[in-house]
Order: C-alpha cells, then sequence, then structure tokens
C-alpha cells in the first residue's frame, strides 16, 4: 500500500519503519546463525533519497544502513523481501572479512545471499515516478573540440587538483568555463 500526493509517493510512515528495522534486526539474527558468531544491531536510517532503495555505508568506525523511504513506501514488501537481506549481507560480510578483503558482490555476499534465500541481483529496476530524485549538477567544461559536463563531484576533484580530465577524442585538457 503506497500513499500518493499530487503525484508523489508518501514517504513510510512509523509502523512501517518499525517493521523494516524488525525485518533488519531478524536478518541479522540468521546471519549470526548461519556464521555461528555474533553480530551486533546497527543504526537504521531512513534518509537516503535518489534511485537507491537502501545503502550499507561506513562512516569512520559508524556502520549503518540507509533506506530509501520513498521507495520503500512503493514497493514496501519487495524491499522488505529483497533490499534489507541485500543490505545486511553487505554489513555481515564487512563485519567478518573487512570491506578490503572482499568485493561488494563478491563471492562471501553472494553465498550469504544464497543462504537467506533471496535472489542475489545486484541493483533492483523499479519504475520511480512520483518518488524523488536527485538531481546532480553539472559544470561546464570546455577542450579543443567540444563541450564537456562534469559531475559535481568531478568538479571538485579538479578544484582541489586531486584530478585532470581530458578529452577522449582531441586529447587535451578539459578547462572549467566558470
Amino acid at each position: 500500500m503506497r500513499a500518493v500526493n499530487n503525484g508523489m509517493v508518501t514517504p513510510i510512515n512509523a509502523t512501517q519503519r518499525a517493521q523494516v528495522v524488525s525485518e533488519t534486526q531478524i536478518y541479522i539474527e540468521r546471519a549470526a546463525l548461519i556464521v555461528s558468531k555474533p553480530i551486533p544491531m546497527l543504526p537504521v536510517t531512513f534518509d537516503l533519497t535518489g534511485r537507491a532503495c537502501g545503502m550499507y555505508r561506513v562512516t569512520g568506525r559508524v556502520r549503518e544502513i540507509r533506506y530509501n523511504p520513498y521507495i520503500f513506501a512503493k514497493y514496501f514488501a519487495d524491499n522488505l523481501a529483497v533490499t534489507v537481506p541485500h543490505e545486511v549481507a553487505h554489513y555481515v560480510v564487512d563485519r567478518l572479512y573487512g570491506r578490503r578483503k572482499c568485493r561488494p558482490h563478491g563471492a562471501q555476499w553472494q553465498a550469504l545471499m544464497e543462504s537467506f534465500g533471496v535472489d542475489a541481483s545486484r541493483t533492483a529496476n523499479y519504475e520511480l515516478s512520483g518518488i524523488p530524485l536527485r538531481i546532480q549538477r553539472q559544470f561546464s567544461y570546455h577542450c579543443g573540440c567540444r563541450q564537456h559536463l562534469l559531475s559535481t563531484r568531478r568538479h571538485r576533484k579538479v578544484v582541489r587538483g586531486e584530478s585532470l580530465y581530458h578529452c577522449r577524442y582531441c586529447h587535451n585538457e578539459v578547462r572549467f568555463e566558470g
């Protein structure tokens, strides 16, 4: 069941959020039984926007799972069944092996997803009308032959002197027009 207001999807309510957190905890407990090691619960937030349904994130020493409350509202049952175990599997693999020792959707992650009885697809393909999406700002650059639009992330790398980008046609460095 999804709530729609003026064509826009309304995010999940407090009861549904509690259900998602509960389901996250259930999958963490299942994983602990599968790997025969205790795995602590982690913070769960509902602040993800854009096209992603969920994200496991490590910032410093803080681990968290973030969910998109709008996509969950539109596809609640499917996200409980697929997105929750997907993100929990990322968390568990990180706890067991560390982020640098295995690929995000590698063999260990796939094996855990199989143990959960869930398809190990990397991404969901949902119709996102009514979902607020992030729009990436673009910055105009030029070279000897054309204009290039760089994302905010790439533009900041250029500004900080961390990266240079070259045109794949004329091989000249692209330069900011602003």
